[in-house]
Order: C-alpha cells, then sequence, then structure tokens
C-alpha cells in the first residue's frame, strides 16, 4: 500500500480537489488508517504528516498485544518518524482522522516548527497545536536549542570494523535526537537487500519518547514489509539510557532473529 506520495503527485492528485493539499490528505486517512496494526484496541487510527516541501507521509498506530502499552507508537509519532527517516528537515501539517492525544500533542511539541504546525481533523481544519497544547512544556524550558528533525551528527567515536548492517545503526545513532540525556541509540533491520534503520528520539517531556525499534519497524511497515521478513537487527547505543533492555522487551516479542548489540563507547 501506497505510505509516501511526493510532492509532484500531490499537487497532480490535488486538482480533483481545486488544489486543496489537505481536502486530499483528508480523504486519503482511510488509507492510511489500513495501515494501523492494533491487536488490542481494535481502533484504527491514520495520520498523514505533510513537509515543507509538500510531500505526504502516512502514519498509524502500532500495538503489540503481548509487550506493554509503552510500546505502542500513536499515529502522529508514526508519520513524523516516517517523514523523519525519508529525510524530512520540516513537518507544517499534520492531517489525522482523531483528535490528537496529550501524548501526541506532547510529541509534536518537539517539532521545529511547532508554534505553526496545522492540525487538520475531519470535521475541523486549520487548528494549531498552541490551541490544543496551552501554556505547553517544551524544550526551550530546559534550554534546549534542539529540534526534532533538525539535521545533527553526534561526535561519537565510531566503532571499528563494521559491517553495512552495523554501519547503518551507527549512523542512526549518530544522527539521533537525544539532547536530554546524550544516551544515543540507532537500529538496523535487513529485510531482503534493504537495511531498515530507526533513530532515537527524545522528548522534552521524556515519556512520549520514542525508541529507535519502533521507528525502523514504522519504516519497514510503511514500506510494505513486515518483522517476519527480517533477518538482521542490530542495535548500535550507549549503555546508558535503558535501549538495551527496551529494545529486547519488543524484539523478543515480534522479531524473528536474535538482536545484535553494538556499543558506543
Amino acid at each position: 500500500m501506497l505510505s509516501f506520495i511526493p510532492k509532484h503527485e500531490v499537487q497532480a492528485r490535488a486538482a480533483a480537489f481545486n488544489g486543496d493539499k489537505i481536502a486530499l490528505a483528508l480523504s486519503l486517512l482511510p488509507e492510511a488508517a489500513k495501515l494501523a496494526v492494533v491487536p488490542v484496541s481494535q481502533f484504527h487510527v491514520g495520520a498523514i504528516a505533510i513537509d515543507g516541501e509538500g510531500n505526504f507521509y502516512f502514519g498509524a498506530n502500532q500495538e503489540c498485544a503481548t509487550a506493554s502499552m509503552g510500546q505502542t507508537v500513536h499515529a502522529e509519532q508514526s508519520a513524523v518518524s516516517h517523514a523523519w527517516q525519508r529525510g524530512a528537515t520540516r513537518i507544517t501539517d499534520i492531517v489525522v482522522n482523531y483528535t490528537p492525544c496529550g501524548h501526541c500533542r506532547q510529541f509534536l511539541n518537539e517539532l521545529p516548527d511547532a508554534g505553526s504546525l496545522k492540525i487538520h481533523l475531519p470535521h475541523s481544519r486549520d487548528n494549531t497545536l498552541a490551541s490544543y497544547l496551552p501554556d505547553s512544556f517544551s524544550p526551550k524550558d530546559l534550554n534546549i536549542p534542539d529540534r526534532l528533525l533538525t539535521p545533527v551528527q553526534h561526535a561519537i567515536r565510531q566503532p571499528e570494523n563494521l559491517d553495512a548492517a552495523q554501519q547503518a545503526a551507527f549512523a542512526a545513532a549518530q544522527t539521533c535526537h537525544a539532547p536530554y540525556s546524550r544516551a544515543y541509540a540507532g537500529i538496523a533491520l535487513v529485510a531482503g537487500n534493504e537495511i531498515y534503520t530507526g533513530r532515537y528520539a527524545e522528548n522534552a517531556a521524556y515519556n512520549p519518547t520514542l525508541p529507535p525499534l519502533q521507528v525502523a519497524i514504522n519504516l519497514l511497515r510503511m514500506s510494505g514489509h513486515d518483522t517476519s521478513e527480517v533477518t538482521r537487527a542490530v542495535l548500535c547505543c550507549t549503555r546508558h539510557g535503558g535501549h538495551e533492555a527496551m529494545t529486547r522487551a519488543l524484539w523478543n516479542e515480534i522479531g524473528a532473529c536474535e538482536l545484535e548489540i553494538v556499543w558506543l563507547d
């Protein structure tokens, strides 16, 4: 199923909506919701993140029946992390079929354009994030200038003799968003001839933080694949931050291969 629509195709398809790309995105929400993996709630949430160039990135909520609810990915997180992994650096609009929960509102507040971010619902368009999250807590309250999606290259030493999958995991860790703990982490999932990576995404409020495995699984699923196809899973991370335990807790439930660890000293 299509989960990414490049800007030129968005423009062409929006012609049927008098050039209104938000109306187009709203019409596509049922397709995004079909991507949900919801064995617990059976509640399908679909979201589309629109970047500064006008590209569409689909997202959907994802659950695991045999793992903690804390391992869940919300649809807005799915769409944003999908955009991040495809190279987006700005999100201007979030289109979603249900009102964002408090968790997602806080997650979105980590974005560089949170102050101007628009949220669109089937029954209500052009809502500001600020209207959903008044008097908000954000990175600036912790004197942190960094924002999720802003390109970064951490000065961390690369372990020696890395193969392609390990190198991909290291590159993900090197570009993750971890300004609060500096517990850098990235993961690489090998499926067929492709490597799908995930980066750690911290949040000023801590709990809406998104672990790297969820980011990678989301990209894998948005690319039309499943965890059953993964033949290697490589986590590259610092020893602090709890990444190994958190990743193993989920991967042991849904993975089909052993988790490999590359430590960052």
